[in-house]
């Protein structure tokens, strides 16, 4: 492949990327309206879904061809960059107040994800009786996330009632929705195929810094980019909701399902354990248990968790 249609592709993926992510949230928003469930909700679980398709697509493969370094990597490090990055971003311009009785459940679970995958990942394999398990919290999740849709259903209904409902904007919203996931999912896989080429060939990057960097914030750029659309259209609950979902069903259903495509285990190196899975619970720590405290996002839990991970970037750079 010529190294002008290699770059083409990437602009191609980014280009993608944004405007799916412009129509994605604008779509989102107008069926949490609509639906009067809390947007909150919403980004946990549908937008959440669509957006963590990357990661499942890439590290999917990656295990099924062997690379089970580079499927753990993504699935970790794109948590990581979640919440160390995005997160951040994301509280640095919108500090606002939250509602504990909603964030609490899916910050326990966001929490007892990282916790679980860690602890049965000390042998240094995930095994099929833990991915199982793991497998099970994320039946919960989704239970969880059911019930509180049904609880909260009628808060939004004044809102419900003002938003347009009309054959037209009904058929422009779903095809906005579906067309936005899918330049999201696309986009992403030719910007990190072509971001990995241009790294590794062009520039010569070594192969292990790229995917613990480039692939795992590649496949994290529909978060990003779905965090900055809601940002500029308000929707601060829609931004917080879909990562924090995000993050538990990357924690939750990709390293379990890579489990299964590469036969049952997964190895997990070491540095993952004591290195990867403890700075990804410390971001995870600042940008949340604070707020959760005093019922409010405040800036330096941005900056604060935004240091941390420039300087875990960092040190894979040039420590690892």
């Amino acid at each position: 492949m010529s190294t002008f249609l290699v770059f083409l592709l990437f602009a191609l993926g980014l280009a993608l990327i944004i405007k799916g992510g412009d129509w994605f949230v604008g779509a989102a928003a107008w069926i949490a309206a609509v639906s009067g469930i809390p947007q909150f909700v919403i980004g946990a679980t549908i937008v959440s879904i669509a957006t963590t398709m990357p990661e499942i697509i890439v590290s999917a493969m990656a295990a099924s061809q062997g690379s089970v370094a580079m499927a753990t990597g993504n699935a970790i490090g794109s948590v990581t960059a979640n919440t160390g990055m995005i997160l951040a971003i994301s509280i640095i311009f919108m500090p606002v107040a939250i509602d504990r009785k909603r964030y609490l459940p899916k910050s326990l679970i966001f929490f007892l994800a990282i916790i679980l995958l860690w602890a049965f990942s000390l042998s240094g394999t995930l095994t099929m009786i833990a991915s199982v398990v793991i497998l099970l919290v994320f039946v919960f999740f989704i239970g969880e996330n059911v019930y509180d849709a049904k609880k909260h259903a009628g808060e939004g209904q004044e809102t419900a009632a003002a938003v347009s409902r009309d054959k037209k904007t009904v058929i422009k919203n779903i095809i906005f929705f579906i067309l936005g996931a899918a330049g999201l999912v696309i986009g992403s896989r030719l910007l990190v195929d072509n971001g990995t080429v241009i790294a590794t060939d062009i520039l010569h990057i070594d192969e292990r810094i790229v995917s613990l960097t480039m692939v795992a914030v590649g496949t994290s750029l529909p978060e990003l980019v779905t965090t900055i659309s809601a940002i500029v259209k308000k929707q601060s609950s829609l931004s917080v909701g879909n990562i924090v979902g995000a993050n538990i069903i990357d924690m939750l259903l990709i390293l379990p399902v890579c489990s299964f495509v590469s036969g049952g285990s997964l190895p997990v190196e070491q540095s993952t354990i004591w290195i990867d899975m403890p700075i990804t619970f410390a971001v995870a720590f600042i940008t949340l248990v604070p707020a959760l405290i005093t019922k409010k996002f405040h800036r330096w839990q941005g900056i604060l968790s935004l240091l941390v991970y420039a300087g875990y970037v960092v040190y894979l750079c040039i420590g690892a």
